[in-house]
């Protein structure tokens, strides 16, 4: 066997080897999408959303806050 079949040989098996790895790995998740709406269920959501809204209020200035309403 001369050195380049070798080297086809060897670069076939790498290659089918690769491909294998691709198919085996799941593509990489956003951590966004990981955890977006993973609270919607959750009781006490509405309360988070409604505290988080009265600290956003709280910190604007009086005349903003009335102009929001």
């Amino acid at each position: 066997m001369s050195d380049h079949q070798g080297v086809e040989n060897r670069l076939s098996v790498l290659e089918a080897e690769i491909e294998e790895l691709k198919r085996s790995v799941k593509p990489a998740q956003n951590w966004f999408d990981r955890v977006a709406g993973s609270m919607k269920d959750e009781p006490e959501f509405d309360e988070v959303l409604r505290l988080g809204r009265e600290i956003r209020q709280a910190d604007r200035p009086a005349d903003a806050a009335d102009a929001g309403s």
